[in-house]
């Protein structure tokens, strides 16, 4: 009976009539592959049914739950999922412990589950593949790709929000920064060909990470490889994260600029001595200019 074939309270209801209609109960058992004592129950249902309807599956939850979650403690994790700090499942489980309350993280998960709070992980979100990590062993083998999210400080009561793109590459240090108002896979797929143009190496490998910016449109259209950075793993993209950090502490915090023209002349200047006149640790206190010299030779 407990069946998910959806022909099934047709077939019951077909066999049933088999028997009203003089057939044995034994001859349509065997026709049907059941046995006799269930022809005889379907017979006994449809006599509580009309005689154009079927005759349902009934469902196979029972009747008694000998190990159910008693009703106070489905109530008290609740009450911590929607208190004023609401934590996981594992924290809540510790602080019932605390409590006195003895329960597995399991059947709290299972509480909050069917409390609907829980969040479920989309079945509309695309599966992305991690690639293995290129080794920077020559300029172009990877270049990190990033955006600041920038509000200028005179915007106080105003949502302005300008968008740098940030890019560098591993192996030189060499980097490079665009200045934007509105970002998405138009403006990053700019962005990334003026890298392309404006490098005196052949990009072969961009590494950014999983924002929308650097979607399916930007991948599909670069022309080359482009690499995702693993879930929740922001060092993956440590190179452009600390050059982030440079760029606000070295440029941006100490320019003075009011339009995005003028931020943007302000990063040329900056990128000047960066590449060309910086040292840095990571390349042997070089520039990036002298390491991609040393490379080409």
């Amino acid at each position: 009976m407990y069946t998910t074939n959806p022909n099934a309270p047709k077939a019951r209801m077909r066999a049933v009539n088999l028997v009203r209609s003089g057939k044995g109960v034994r001859q349509v058992a065997r026709y049907y592959g059941t046995s006799p004592g269930t022809i005889s129950k379907w017979c006994r249902k449809a006599t509580l049914l009309n005689q154009h309807q079927v005759i349902p599956t009934e469902s196979s939850r029972p009747h008694h739950f000998p190990s159910k979650v008693p009703e106070s403690i489905e109530d008290a994790i609740v009450s911590k999922r929607l208190g004023q700090y609401p934590r996981c499942g594992a924290v809540i489980q510790r602080e019932l412990e605390n409590e006195g309350i003895l329960t597995s993280i399991s059947t709290v998960n299972r509480v909050l589950d069917r409390a609907g709070l829980l969040k479920k992980k989309s079945k509309w979100k695309r599966w992305w593949k991690n690639t293995p990590r290129p080794l920077p062993e020559n300029p172009g083998d990877l270049v990190e790709l990033d955006t600041i999210h920038f509000r200028p400080f005179w915007y106080r009561n105003d949502p302005t929000t300008w968008y740098i793109y940030t890019g560098i590459d591993v192996n030189t240090r060499t980097g490079f920064v665009e200045v934007v108002e509105h970002i998405s896979p138009g403006p990053s797929l700019n962005f990334a060909r003026n890298i392309q143009t404006q490098a005196q190496f052949k990009i072969n490998c961009f590494q950014t990470d999983n924002g929308q910016e650097f979607g399916r449109y930007f991948t599909l259209n670069i022309g080359t490889r482009h690499r995702k950075i693993r879930k929740r793993k922001p060092n993956d993209n440590a190179h452009v994260e600390k050059f982030n950090r440079t760029l606000q502490d070295e440029c941006i915090n100490k320019a003075r600029f009011n339009t995005i023209q003028e931020l943007n002349q302000c990063l040329r200047e900056y990128m000047i001595h960066y590449n060309n006149q910086r040292l840095h640790m990571g390349i042997n206190l070089i520039t990036p200019a002298q390491k991609l010299q040393l490379q080409m030779a």
